[in-house]
C-alpha cells in the first residue's frame, strides 16, 4: 500500500495555507516520512485529487484546508468505485476559519499537534451524509461529514461565503453575516419527514447534522453522534428577530435548544419539501434549493481523531 497523500488547498485561511507551507511540510517530514503531496489548483479540485490519489493506489489522505476542502475530499472519496470508503483513511490539519469538524474530535489548530495526532493514528469509522437537492429544475447531489444548514443558516453561509471572497473571514465576520442576514431574512414553511414520522411548519432554520458544530464553534446539533447511524435533526421554528438577537449567544453551547421554538430529532432518512424555495449549505458551502433527500452513511469513513476524544468517549 502507498503512504500518505495530502492535498493542500492553498488559499484556505486568508492563503494560510500557502503561507504556512514550509512550516507545514517540515513537521510532515518529521513526523510522517512518506508521502506525497499536491496543491489544489481552484474551486472542487480537491475532489478530482482525492478521486485520482485512490485510483492510482492511496488509502491514507491528508486534507490541509479548512472544511470545505474536507468536504470536497470527502466527495472525492465517496465519488470513486476504486476501494471502499471504510479502506481510506482520513487525516486532518486545520487551516480555514471555521474548523467545526476537526473541533468535534478535539484535532488541535497547531500545526505540531495536528500533525502530531495524525502520526499518533486513533481512529474511528464515522457516518457520511448525502444529501440531493436542486438548482433551478436540475438535481444534484452532495456528500457531507459534519453539518447542512437550511433557510436562515444557509443565507448566513452564503453571505459570510461571499466576505471570504474578499478575505473578510473568522468569527466577528459570521456573526456580523448572522445579524444582517437577519434583517431581510422571513420564515418559510416546510414539509419535513424523519423516517416515519412527518410534519408542516413554518420554519426560521434547520440543521441536519452528523457532528455538533458549525459556524465557527455554534453547537447547532448540540446531541449528534458521529457514528451512531442517525442524522440529527434541530428545527427553529418561526420566531421574532430580537429573539433570534438575545439566544444568540446559547448557540455556542447549545441551550438554545431548550427554547419553546425549537425542537430537536433523529432518523436515518430525511424528506424536505415547500413552496417557496429553502435554500442549502452544507460543510459550510453554499448548495441548491429544495426539495431536499437525506440519507445517512453509516460508519463508513476511516477518520484519525485526537486521543482524548476517544477519552471523553469512556468518560461519558
Amino acid at each position: 500500500m502507498k503512504d500518505w497523500f495530502v492535498i493542500v488547498n492553498p488559499n484556505a485561511g486568508r492563503r494560510e495555507g500557502e503561507k504556512s507551507w514550509n512550516l507545514i511540510n517540515s513537521i510532515l517530514q518529521d513526523k510522517i516520512h512518506q508521502y506525497t503531496s499536491k496543491f489544489t489548483k481552484g474551486k472542487e479540485d480537491a475532489i478530482y485529487l482525492a478521486k485520482s490519489a485512490i485510483e492510482e493506489g492511496y488509502k491514507k489522505i491528508i486534507a490541509i484546508g479548512g472544511d470545505g476542502t474536507i468536504n470536497e475530499v470527502v466527495n472525492g472519496i465517496f465519488t470513486q468505485t476504486y476501494t471502499p470508503t471504510t479502506e481510506i483513511l482520513l487525516g486532518v490539519i486545520p487551516v480555514g476559519t471555521g474548523n467545526d469538524w476537526g473541533r468535534m474530535f478535539n484535532i488541535p489548530t497547531n500545526y505540531e499537534g495536528a500533525i502530531t495526532t495524525i502520526a499518533n493514528g486513533n481512529t474511528i469509522l464515522q457516518d457520511v451524509g448525502k444529501v440531493s437537492f436542486y438548482k433551478d429544475m436540475d438535481k444534484f447531489h452532495r456528500f457531507f461529514i459534519n453539518i447542512a444548514g437550511l433557510g436562515f443558516d444557509a443565507r448566513v453561509v452564503k453571505k459570510s461565503n461571499q466576505k471570504k471572497e474578499k478575505k473578510k473571514s473568522g468569527k466577528l465576520s459570521y456573526l456580523t453575516s448572522l445579524i444582517s442576514s437577519l434583517l431581510s431574512h422571513k420564515s418559510q414553511t416546510a414539509t419535513v419527514k424523519i423516517d416515519s414520522d412527518s410534519f408542516s411548519e413554518k420554519v426560521f432554520s434547520m440543521n441536519v447534522g452528523i457532528c455538533q458544530y458549525s459556524g465557527g464553534g455554534m453547537k447547532q446539533v448540540p446531541f449528534a453522534i458521529p457514528d451512531d447511524g442517525l442524522f440529527d435533526l434541530t428545527v427553529i421554528k418561526k420566531l421574532s428577530k430580537i429573539s433570534v438577537i438575545r439566544n444568540v449567544k446559547k448557540l455556542y453551547n447549545g441551550s438554545f435548544t431548550n427554547h419553546k421554538k425549537v425542537s430537536t430529532m433523529r432518523g436515518e432518512k430525511i424528506l424536505i419539501e415547500s413552496e417557496e424555495k429553502i435554500f442549502l449549505e452544507v460543510d459550510g458551502e453554499t448548495m441548491g434549493h429544495t426539495p431536499f433527500e437525506f440519507e445517512i452513511a453509516p460508519k463508513s469513513l476511516g477518520i484519525i481523531v485526537n486521543p482524548s476524544y476517544l477519552n471523553d468517549l469512556k468518560t461519558h
